[in-house]
């Protein structure tokens, strides 16, 4: 009988924690922003610094091949690595990476 009660209290009590209201949750928004507009090959020197940099932090062993821009100051960047790795990354005039 005690096993009964027991297994009723507990039930109910999960239901009550289930049915709990969803608070929404106010704080800053976020703005990604997509890489657009059509691109144009530069030359690896006239990237901004903070480009160069970024790549130097996060892909430290990465030779950039071909380098893009477009009229939004995007990068378009297309990377060896030394392992031997290729990849198109993107970022903006600022060294912050874009999400394509």
């Amino acid at each position: 009988m005690r096993t009964l009660f027991f297994g009723i209290a507990l039930s109910l009590t999960s239901l009550t924690a289930c049915a709990q209201e969803n608070k929404s949750v106010k704080g800053a928004v976020t703005e990604i922003s997509m890489a657009q507009g059509k691109f144009s090959e530069i030359g690896a020197a006239e990237l901004p610094e903070a480009v160069t940099k970024a790549i130097d932090t996060y892909y430290s062993s990465a030779v950039i091949n071909k380098a893009y821009v477009n009229n939004f100051q995007q990068f378009r960047l297309d990377i060896i690595l030394k392992e031997g790795n290729s990849g198109t990354i993107y970022v903006d005039k600022d060294g912050d990476w874009i999400e394509r």
